[in-house]
C-alpha cells in the first residue's frame, strides 16, 4: 500500500511538471470567411537567455522546403503580466526575443487557402491544418508537451477529427514537437464510417474514415468498405497492421473542386485531399491515393530511413532512400487496387508499362540512379522556384522510379528463389519497421542477402541502386503473361511531346528529351515551330498528323524561331521508342499453366478465406 501511494504521489509530481512545461496554443477562426485563424501560444519555464521562435520550412512526407512563415502577420509578444515585448525579426521565419522572462505569450494571425496535404485552409465550411503550416514553435524545447485548444463557438456543427490524443473540452495532446508536426487536423461537419482492424494477436483497433464532401452518409459507407478491403489487403502484406498511438488510425479526407489535391502520410493519419465534386461515381479513381498513403503506415512511419530521423522542420530534409520510402510505396499502391479487385488486368498492364517506361525511356532514369532520384526531391517534392530547370532530362520521379525498381525485384524474387517483394517488405519490417529502428541503405541490402544470397543482394543494390544498370522487364513481366512490345511499332516520332499555342503560334512547351530528334537538331524549349517541310505548324494534332506520314529515318526541315531570330534544323526521324504491356492472351499467343500460375500468386489477392 505504501508503495502504490509513493507510485501515485511520484506520477502525480511528474504529471505536474509537465504541466509546467507544456507549450499550449489556443486557435479560433473569427474570420474563416477570409481564410484567417487567430492562434496564441503560450510558454512557460523560459530557461535564462533569449527566446527564438519560429515557424517551420519543411513538413513531414514533403521533402523541399515550404516557407510556411510567408503566411503569418500581426505577430506580438506579452510577457507574464501581459506587458509587450519586444520582437526582432533576424529571418523571415524567425522571431527573436532578448528578455523573454520566464514566461511568454505569442500571437499571430494565420492566412491559410491551399487545401493539400502541405498548406492550411481556412473557410466557412471548415478549417484544414497541416500542422508544420499552421503553428510556430519554440526552437530548444522539442521534448516538452503540446496541448491545442481548438475554439468554435460561431460553428455548432464543426467537430474536430486529429491523430492527437483528445483531453475533452476540444483540447488535444502531443508528448512532443515531432508528434505534434505530424498530427493533420480537421475541423468541420464531417461524416465518419469507422471498423475494426484485429491483428493476428487479437489486438483491434479501430480505422476511421473522416469525410468532408457533399456526399450522402450511404455514400461514405459504402465507400468506406472499399476502403476496408484495400486497408485488409496491405495487411495480408505485411502481416498485421501497425500498432496506431491510442488504438486509432485517420483517413482525414476533403472533397472538392476548388481544392488543391494531394496525398500525405502520417503516423497514425493521412490527409487525402481530392480535387472533385463528390465521392458518387469517382469512388475507383480515389482509391489510389488511399491506398499509397496507408501503406506508409509501414513503409516510412516505421520502416524508416536514418536520413529521415529525427525530421528536420528548419530546412529541406536529403534522403538517399526515397526510392523505397516512395518508389515501393507507389509499386504496392497500385498492386493493392489489383489485389483488392479494383484494377483490371488491364489496367494493371498499363501501370506496368508506365513502369517500364519510366526506367527504360526517361533521360533521368538512364543517366541517374535511384539514390540520386531520391537526393533530388529537395528541389522536386512542391518545391517552388520561378527560373527553369533541365528536369526533364536529369530528373526521374523516385516514385515512379523507385516503383519500377520494385517490379523487376519483385518479378527476379517469384522467378529466382520461389520469394516474393512481400517477403522482403515483410522482413524489412520485423528487423527494422516493427521494432523502429532506422535503417540505412546497406541495411536493406543486408535484409535482402538473408532472404536471397550475398552475392544477388550485392550485385542487385551495386548495379540497379547505386547504378543505372536496367533489368530484363520483357523477360521477367512475360513469366507472368504479359508482352512488353513497342507501343507504336514503325511510327516516326520527334520527341516534342506538347506544344504550347499562343497568340495564333506554336511554341515548344518543355525541354526537348536528350537523345530526341528535336534534341539532336538544335531545337529547345521556347522555339516557335513555323512550318515542317513547307507546312505550317497550327496545333499538336497537327504536328502529329504530320509526322504521321513519314518513316522513321526520314529526315526533314524545320523552320522555327529561337528567341525572334529565324532558324532552320534539319531533324532526323525516329521510331518511336515507347512500350506497352499486353496480356499475352490479348496477342493471340497461349498463356500457359506455368504463366496462369506466375500471375496468380502475383496478382491476386493474398487474403485466405
Amino acid at each position: 500500500m505504501k508503495k502504490t501511494i509513493l507510485g501515485l504521489g511520484f506520477c502525480a509530481l511528474a504529471f505536474t511538471v509537465n504541466a509546467q512545461n507544456e507549450i499550449s496554443y489556443e486557435v479560433s477562426f473569427p474570420n474563416a470567411i477570409h481564410h484567417e485563424a487567430e492562434i496564441v501560444m503560450h510558454i512557460p519555464s523560459i530557461p535564462n537567455g533569449s527566446l527564438k521562435v519560429r515557424m517551420s520550412r519543411s513538413s513531414p512526407g514533403r521533402y523541399a522546403t515550404h516557407e510556411f512563415g510567408k503566411n503569418i502577420y500581426n505577430v506580438r509578444a506579452f510577457d507574464t503580466d501581459g506587458k509587450p515585448l519586444q520582437l526582432k525579426q533576424p529571418e523571415g521565419d524567425v522571431y527573436l526575443i532578448d528578455k523573454p522572462g520566464k514566461s511568454v505569450k505569442i500571437s499571430y494571425t494565420l492566412y491559410g487557402n491551399w487545401i493539400d496535404g502541405t498548406y492550411a485552409g481556412f473557410d466557412e465550411t471548415h478549417a484544414h491544418m497541416n500542422i508544420p503550416a499552421t503553428f510556430a514553435w519554440p526552437v530548444g524545447m522539442d521534448n516538452r508537451p503540446r496541448i491545442v485548444h481548438f475554439k468554435y463557438p460561431e460553428k455548432k456543427d464543426w467537430k474536430v477529427a486529429t491523430q492527437l490524443k483528445p483531453l475533452g473540452n476540444d483540447k488535444y495532446y502531443a508528448a512532443n514537437l515531432q508528434y505534434f508536426m505530424d498530427s493533420p487536423t480537421e475541423i468541420s461537419n464531417y461524416k465518419t464510417s469507422n471498423w475494426s482492424a484485429k491483428n493476428p494477436d487479437g489486438k483491434i483497433q479501430t480505422i476511421h474514415l473522416v469525410t468532408h464532401s457533399n456526399d450522402p452518409q450511404e455514400v461514405i459507407d459504402g465507400y468506406g468498405l472499399m476502403v476496408k478491403k484495400v486497408v485488409e489487403e496491405q495487411q495480408a502484406i505485411w502481416g498485421e497492421y501497425p500498432t496506431f498511438d491510442y488504438g486509432n488510425y485517420y483517413f482525414l479526407q476533403d472533397v472538392h473542386p476548388e481544392n488543391a489535391g494531394d496525398g500525405m502520410e502520417h503516423r497514425n493519419s493521412t490527409s487525402i485531399v481530392e480535387r472533385t465534386d463528390k465521392i458518387a461515381g469517382n469512388e475507383a479513381d480515389l482509391l489510389g491515393t488511399f491506398s499509397h498513403e496507408f501503406f506508409h503506415a509501414w513503409n516510412v512511419e516505421r520502416l524508416r530511413p536514418k536520413t529521415l530521423e529525427p525530421f528536420d522542420f528548419s530546412h529541406s530534409n536529403i534522403s538517399d532512400e526515397l526510392w523505397i520510402a516512395e518508389g515501393f510505396t507507389q509499386y504496392y499502391g497500385e498492386l493493392s487496387l489489383k489485389r483488392a479487385g479494383f484494377r483490371t488486368l488491364e489496367q494493371a498492364a498499363q501501370t506496368y508499362a508506365g513502369l517500364v517506361n519510366t526506367a527504360l525511356n526517361t533521360p533521368g532514369a538512364k543517366f541517374y540512379s535511384p539514390v540520386q532520384a531520391s537526393r533530388y526531391a529537395v528541389f522536386a517534392d512542391a518545391g517552388v522556384a520561378i527560373d527553369q530547370s533541365n528536369k526533364t532530362n536529369i530528373f526521374t520521379s523516385y516514385y515512379t522510379y523507385g516503383a519500377s525498381t520494385a517490379l523487376a525485384l519483385d518479378l527476379r524474387l517469384r522467378a529466382e528463389f520461389k520469394l516474393s517483394l512481400d517477403d522482403y517488405m515483410r522482413a524489412l519490417w520485423k528487423a527494422h519497421g516493427k521494432p523502429e529502428i532506422a535503417y540505412t541503405i546497406p541495411d536493406l541490402e543486408a535484409v535482402l542477402a538473408t532472404l536471397t544470397n550475398k552475392s544477388f543482394a550485392s550485385e542487385f543494390f551495386r548495379k540497379y541502386i547505386y547504378g543505372t544498370d536496367k533489368n530484363d522487364y520483357t523477360s521477367l513481366l512475360l513469366n507472368a503473361g504479359f508482352v512488353v512490345r513497342k507501343a507504336n511499332p514503325g511510327k516516326a516520332w520527334t520527341g516534342i511531346n506538347r506544344l504550347q499555342a499562343t497568340d495564333g503560334k506554336v511554341s515548344i512547351a518543355g525541354n526537348t528529351l536528350i537523345g530526341s530528334p528535336a534534341y539532336n537538331a538544335g531545337l529547345d524549349v521556347g522555339d516557335t515551330l513555323l512550318s515542317i517541310e513547307g507546312t505550317e505548324i497550327k496545333d499538336q494534332k497537327g504536328l502529329a498528323d504530320l509526322i504521321g506520314k513519314y518513316q522513321p529515318g526520314t529526315s526533314i526541315t524545320v523552320q522555327y524561331l529561337h528567341r525572334g531570330i529565324p532558324k532552320s534544323a534539319t531533324l532526323e526521324l525516329a521510331e518511336n521508342p515507347y512500350l506497352e504491356v499486353v496480356p499475352i492472351e490479348k496477342t493471340g499467343s497461349e498463356l500457359s499453366p506455368a504463366m496462369i500460375t506466375f500471375r496468380a500468386q502475383w496478382l491476386n489477392s493474398n487474403i485466405r478465406q
